[in-house]
């Protein structure tokens, strides 16, 4: 299997033409677009078409089905036009594709049609294979865009990282694991959160988004996952703790958050551990919301200054190994979990 190194994807193997993460597209005579990642696949598609209205804003732009294609469609959408526009064929569904599709898709890429544009869209299976097998092998003279989906939490951070450099705005590291965190079950819906974020904050003081701005737009959806395996493990519910902790990791969290949610936990308990007071009182004292002090004295049962210390000390020393200290964050995560969650340690 080949590979995209400077990216970590997977790419098909035994290819002629050249095979470009998406944000990496240009114009060829064949543009095959291929993987399950369907905001990637759309991405790709939209740029491709945006750099070629730039060159020629007379661009023509047609859409092809290639599971309902009429036979000769093809060829008359890619006939010269009488004023020599380019054309632009944006074909979808080809994992779909008629056998009329593929017999006169074969002959056109034999010879394509010049200041034209043919980009096919496939996301799966063995249908087409002969076709795909023949771009591939540089016929038409094609590049291949390849659209896997992103698994990874890396992947998913470079994917954020080029929305906000396309917008020529700065994003802290801390920002784009919060942001992956939140949205690491969906990239439609993570693409959505960056545009969001962008449009949110254009004319803000500071051009660059932070932890803080992310936590101020989407601290909810940050924080539910790490805080509730935190409350479990300060419970002192072990087993409930660890099951969450793997859930979160299996789903896309990224360990730092999830540790900076235990230190939040841990570091309001610290201050308000032997106040006395009502809860508003030792809100305003310490700069907390009455609920933030009511949770963290029903917290606070069990545990005693010199348990506080220990946990402290020891997401200091999570927070260092999460952070590129140590070779294993998610084994400093359930260390973290099981050291908490044991009530003899408080």
């Amino acid at each position: 299997m080949a590979t995209n190194s400077s990216r970590g994807r997977a790419l098909p193997a035994r290819s002629a033409i050249p095979q470009l993460p998406w944000d990496q597209v240009r114009p060829a005579p064949v543009v095959l677009v291929t993987g399950s990642e369907t905001v990637l696949g759309d991405r790709t598609i939209r740029l491709l078409r945006d750099i070629l209205r730039a060159e020629d804003p007379s661009l023509e732009v047609h859409d092809i089905d290639a599971g309902a294609y009429s036979p000769g469609e093809l060829l008359t959408l890619a006939s010269p036009s009488l004023f020599g526009e380019p054309r632009f064929l944006r074909v979808e569904g080809a994992e779909k594709m008629t056998d009329a599709f593929l017999e006169e898709t074969l002959a056109y890429i034999q010879s394509p049609a010049d200041e034209t544009y043919l980009v096919i869209r496939h996301t799966s299976g063995v249908r087409g294979k002969k076709l795909l097998d023949a771009i591939r092998a540089g016929t038409g003279g094609g590049i291949e865009i390849v659209c896997a989906e992103l698994k990874r939490d890396s992947d998913k951070q470079d994917f954020v990282a080029a929305e906000f450099a396309a917008a020529r705005r700065r994003i802290t590291g801390g920002a784009l694991r919060a942001l992956v965190t939140a949205f690491s079950g969906d990239l439609a819906e993570l693409a959505a959160a960056c545009q969001q974020l962008l449009s949110d904050t254009t004319g803000a003081t500071s051009d660059e988004i932070t932890e803080e701005t992310v936590a101020k737009y989407y601290g909810g959806r940050v924080e539910t996952t790490a805080f509730a395996v935190a409350d479990a493990a300060i419970a002192g519910h072990y087993g409930e703790a660890l099951g969450l902790l793997r859930h979160a990791l299996a789903s896309g969290a990224d360990p730092v958050p999830i540790v900076a949610a235990f230190a939040s936990k841990i570091r309001t308990m610290a201050k308000l551990s032997g106040q006395r007071g009502s809860s508003n009182d030792l809100a305003q004292r310490f700069g907390l919301a009455p609920w933030q002090v009511d949770r963290a004295k029903r917290d606070l049962q069990g545990w005693t200054d010199a348990g506080l210390g220990r946990a402290i000390e020891l997401l200091a020393e999570a927070d260092t190994q999460v952070k590129g200290g140590g070779r294993d964050p998610v084994y400093a995560l359930e260390v973290v979990v099981a050291q908490l969650s044991d009530r003899s340690r408080r």
